[in-house]
């Protein structure tokens, strides 16, 4: 049996959210996508984790911008306690390199931290965090180009140039 909020992620963002199927946008998701916690469960993931990484999307939404709402550039980040702990050098000099090249704004930035602070991991690693980050750009309105390019370094060894 599957156990991670992350692996019910990763598991609904490859087989439904890049073909638009299923709206992260509802207070209910488990209301409104009965069928699919059949099938999540049929897959292996038991019910909490699928109610837990249902409640992760919800959060996800609530914190979607107004739409027009401008991009914000914030002070460095420094990171500290729980986040150090969870987030090796690697994940958050990734980060940090994703904001200096307008991958991420500072509130995507802070929201990508909050998505991965409440994941039910003990530690995420660069693969995982970048999983993260492809889905709260997914979330976001306007940063279709942000996501275009992390999709495609999710499948490179080598990170492309920004341009």
């Amino acid at each position: 049996m599957k156990e991670s909020i992350l692996d019910v992620l990763l598991y609904l963002f490859e087989h439904y959210f890049t073909n638009d199927a299923v709206s992260v946008d509802g207070d209910d998701l488990t209301a409104q996508n009965g069928p699919l916690m059949g099938e999540l469960t049929e897959a292996g993931f038991s019910t909490a984790e699928i109610r837990r990484a249902f409640d992760w999307l919800d959060a996800l939404a609530r914190q979607r911008p107004a739409p027009g709402q401008p991009r914000s550039n914030g002070p460095t980040r420094v990171f500290h306690g729980a986040e150090l702990d969870k987030l090796d050098t690697e994940s958050r000099g990734f980060l940090l390199f994703l904001e200096q090249h307008g991958i991420l704004d500072a509130d995507q930035r802070e929201l990508v931290l909050d998505r991965a602070m409440a994941l039910d991991q003990e530690e995420l690693d660069l693969d995982d965090l970048k999983w993260v980050v492809l889905m709260v750009l997914f979330n976001q309105p306007g940063a279709e180009a942000a996501y275009a390019w992390m999709e495609t370094q999710m499948f490179l060894d080598e990170p492309e140039p920004v341009h």
